[in-house]
């Protein structure tokens, strides 16, 4: 067997047990919090390596940060792992039940997953985010992260599996793989035999790569191509800082936006304020030649591939349109599917928006940067799945159940 066979066989065999771990999960999940504190140096030492060697390697400023740790926010990583525990077991509910008339008592009530498979990139708290949630849902999980954060995520991950271990149960319900090749993601993706479910979160590349090459059901979850459009009757005020929050509070994350499209009749007006405030954080703009008339020279023309890139950085392709017809067009051709809004005043335009487009969240009004389990109040998520099968939008811990049927009976044949 390969390492990563063996690797799988004992994440299975740790899963059966978590399938009726109940209380200990959570002191499992107490314990990790603890750990993480109290190695926190040990985990912030590791992490200096990465760092260092993302310069080396040239990642931008805004990767560098995904890939940061500090004690605030490795305090935060313990926090959200708290936060795991104290929500509502998700297993055996009772989804729903029904007597037949032949006496047969069902009911359908939620269950593990089993074993479940993350492949990440540049982000080590997604490796306590991720060991968390699979943990209070019941389910083993092996993780396989990016090279970037590879010192950090081994750090993390010793410190999770020994807390485990000590809460008495098997560390190897979770399982770090520590070869960042493009062969050890490739098995994972073919490790039929042992993982149940896997779910790719990263950048849009490493998302294509495991739906076209997995054998393994996949769950897609994160890229964000992510859209605001300002209407005609929007208040420009409003929309300068909703457009400023959703591109620069943390342009490296998903639910960041890549593209604003502006009504024609308002881009006069809220052009100049949208640029003003975006200068402040030296956004680069790329726009369509009505956007260059407006704001000038300063403006990089847009090319097709920039309405469709999600530039994870200080980057903002910005669109005018003739009409709130042309705005979803345009969104329904580049969006991901992830998040869009709109800011309007008008109630008739803001009806037809969040009825004609066809992403996970759709808002009016406000950031997009709100598409989160835990500001949805959902608690921690493991991403947000931009596919309608399964799970649509933050994937909490419910989201990270399956269901069987119980049938009880006295006797009945057919």
């Amino acid at each position: 067997m390969t390492t990563l066979e063996i690797m799988g066989q004992n994440a299975k065999q740790a899963s059966r047990v978590l399938m009726n771990a109940g209380a200990k999960k959570d002191a499992a999940l107490y314990a990790i919090a603890d750990a993480l504190r109290a190695n926190a140096q040990q985990i912030i030492a590791a992490n200096d390596i990465d760092i260092e060697n993302g310069k080396a390697a040239g990642l931008t400023e805004s990767l560098l940060d995904r890939l940061r740790l500090s004690e605030e926010r490795i305090e935060g990583m313990a926090d959200g792992v708290t936060q795991v525990a104290a929500q509502n077991d998700p297993i055996g509910k009772v989804l729903e039940g029904r007597t037949l008339k032949n006496g047969l008592q069902i009911e359908k009530i939620t269950v593990p997953m089993g074993v479940i498979g993350i492949i990440f990139e540049a982000r080590p708290n997604v490796t306590s985010d991720a060991a968390a949630l699979c943990l209070k849902a019941g389910s083993a999980v092996i993780l396989r992260g990016g090279k970037e954060a590879i010192n950090s995520n081994k750090a993390i991950a010793a410190v999770m599996r020994d807390a485990i271990e000590q809460a008495g149960l098997p560390r190897d319900c979770v399982a770090l793989i520590e070869d960042t090749s493009r062969q050890s993601a490739t098995e994972l993706m073919q490790l039929t035999d042992y993982l149940d479910v896997l779910i790719p979160r990263g950048g849009a590349g490493l998302i294509k790569s495991v739906v076209n090459n997995a054998k393994v059901p996949v769950i897609e979850t994160g890229v964000g191509n992510c859209h605001v459009y300002v209407d005609a009757s929007a208040d420009v005020k409003m929309a300068t800082d909703i457009v400023f929050n959703a591109k620069t509070s943390r342009p490296s994350v998903c639910n960041a936006i890549e593209t604003v499209v502006i009504h024609k009749d308002i881009a006069e007006a809220v052009l100049p304020s949208i640029k003003a405030a975006l200068d402040t954080k030296n956004v680069e703009i790329r726009g369509c030649e009505r956007t260059k008339a407006i704001l000038g020279d300063s403006v990089i023309d847009a090319t097709e591939d920039d309405y469709a890139r999600e530039f994870l950085d200080y980057i903002l392709a910005i669109k005018v349109v003739d009409s709130i017809d042309d705005a979803l067009d345009h969104i329904a051709k580049y969006s991901t599917g992830h998040s869009e809004c709109i800011v309007t005043s008008d109630y008739e335009s803001a009806n037809r928006f969040t009825a004609g487009v066809d992403s996970a969240a759709v808002y009016v009004n406000a950031s997009t940067r709100f598409t989160d389990g835990g500001e949805f109040g959902l608690g921690a998520e493991i991403g947000i799945s931009t596919q309608k099968l399964h799970a649509r939008g933050p994937m909490g811990l419910n989201e990270l159940t399956s269901s069987k049927f119980i049938i009880k009976g006295n006797g009945q044949i057919r």
